[in-house]
């Protein structure tokens, strides 16, 4: 797929997922798949190489759960090479979104991507998720990819406001992992997902702090 192919195929994945953004951003979220395409290279920040296969798998499967981020300020945990939270960022410009991961080589990257695509409701820090005591809570809390429903809970609840919600990323339906949850928290649902250009089981568990 030429470079030409893999812009063009972003459009069609938002129509989609029935998101509608301005141009601005769309152009944004290619200009964030050509940094991590140029990191990538030296500091292999994913195991996806591939920009057309970035698409799918990162801009358009972090944004099928923005129908879901509702409300600020929002924590992504774990965040790695900036997902879901830059892309949700993009799409939510008027949204506070703090991204967390304790590797330096990516909070580096993140904060190098933040500041190319100018994205001034974000901020960067390096902390382990049990660590990390923010200034207020946080009125949602999210994850791809990032531990078991249990650890995530456990590491990173914390820092969720009462009455706030926890969004956890799965792939297949997480059943062993909704058993014995820590005490605090409910399940308010486990939404499927459907990503576009994405043969796989997606889902997203939306947890309530009590």
């Amino acid at each position: 797929m030429s470079p030409t192919d893999w812009r063009a195929s972003l459009a069609p994945g938002l129509t989609a997922l029935k998101i509608a953004l301005p141009a601005e951003s769309g152009t944004r979220l290619i200009e964030f798949v050509e940094l991590l395409t140029h990191w990538n290279q030296a500091y292999n920040l994913t195991a996806v190489r591939d920009p057309a296969e970035m698409v799918v798998k990162h801009l358009l499967d972090s944004l099928a759960v923005l129908p879901y981020v509702t409300r600020g300020p929002v924590e992504d945990v774990g965040a790695g090479a900036g997902l879901p939270g830059i892309p949700l960022a993009i799409a939510l410009p008027d949204t506070r979104f703090i991204l967390l991961d304790s590797n330096g080589k990516k909070t580096r990257f993140m904060t190098q991507a933040t500041a190319s695509l100018k994205l001034r409701n974000v901020e960067v820090v390096q902390a382990r998720a049990e660590d990390y005591r923010p200034v207020e809570p946080f009125a949602t809390v999210l994850s791809r990819a990032f531990a078991s429903l249990g650890e995530f809970l456990k590491l990173a609840g914390h820092g969720c406001a009462t009455g706030g919600r926890l969004l956890a990323m799965k792939g297949a339906y997480p059943k062993d992992e909704l058993q014995g949850l820590p005490p605090g928290f409910g399940v308010l649902g486990v939404h499927p997902l459907k990503v576009p250009g994405l043969d796989a089981e997606r889902c997203l568990v939306e947890i309530e702090k009590l």
